[in-house]
């Protein structure tokens, strides 16, 4: 593709169901979500760690779900996971789709992530040294999400 090859990354801890079936058969753009996993968590039907991507795309998808109470050394080992993977696939841009709704803390979040967990996700992240855009997303207990979403950033400072 001329537009160069593109991974996405989705963190909310609902699987990232509309990023994966929109790019399934786009061979230049990698999806990964790590998220719930859809035996106990929304939307169920998606998210599962066989789905790998469709036609021209088959092996651009990359679900991790997690366990319901998951703490920060799995989550960060499902993190690694998707670098290592995403390295092979040499992706020009990454965009994160960045949800802070895994914090302990969040109403409808089932991980257990703390606040200084997300600075060691984001330097995981930058440690790609790939061109990135951050979105947010998740996030609703909004006493700590201005301190997470800090706590990320600051990771691609490191």
């Amino acid at each position: 593709s001329h537009y160069g090859r593109v991974a996405i990354l989705d963190l909310d801890y609902h699987h990232g169901n509309g990023t994966q079936e929109f790019f399934a058969e786009r061979r230049h753009v990698f999806t990964s979500s790590i998220h719930g996993d859809p035996d106990f968590e929304y939307p169920y039907f998606w998210g599962y760690a066989d789905e790998k991507g469709r036609g021209q795309g088959l092996g651009t998808n990359l679900n991790l779900p997690l366990p319901k109470g998951t703490r920060a050394p799995a989550y960060l080992k499902a993190v690694d996971c998707f670098c290592k993977v995403v390295c092979a696939f040499k992706p020009d841009f990454l965009i994160i789709a960045a949800g802070f709704d895994t914090h302990k803390t969040d109403p409808i979040g089932g991980f257990v992530l703390q606040t200084r967990d997300y600075r060691k996700i984001g330097t995981g992240l930058a440690a790609l040294e790939v061109p990135t855009l951050i979105c947010q997303e998740g996030g609703y207990n909004t006493t700590v999400l201005g301190d997470c979403v800090h706590s990320f950033l600051s990771g691609f400072k490191d």
